[in-house]
Parts: C-alpha cells; structure tokens; sequence
C-alpha cells in the first residue's frame, strides 16, 4: 500500500499529493493528513474520481484509505 504522508501542509498540498499518488498507484492509498477539513477534501477527490475511501481518526491525525 503507498503512503501519503501529508501531515502538517496546508490546502492545496495533501490533494496534490493524493492525486500525484493515485496516478501510479495499482492498489490502495493511504493518505494522512492533519485539520478534518483536510480529510473531507481528500474523501471528495475519491469520490469524485470514482473511488472509494474510508477514514479514521488517530492520535492528533486522521488516516484516509482510498481503494
């Protein structure tokens, strides 16, 4: 599984990364970011890009898998 980690960067960042990952990526992605606003952003771009995604808070970071 390819990790994205984005944590800490700010808007627009975490969705370049998400979709530079998604380019080459054969299987899941796992992205991690920061601010909530930041995992909604990235559970968008999936689903707007056909995808599915599910997400999980950690300890002070959320953890975003697109499949």
């Amino acid at each position: 599984m390819k990790e994205v980690d984005a944590r800490g960067l700010s808007c627009p960042e975490p969705l370049m990364l998400t979709a530079e990952a998604l380019k080459g990526a054969s299987g899941p992605v796992k992205i991690l970011v920061t601010e909530p606003h930041q995992k909604m952003n990235v559970e968008k771009y999936a689903k707007d890009h056909g995808r599915k995604s599910t997400a999980s808070e950690k300890d002070g970071y959320f953890e975003v898998v697109i499949e």
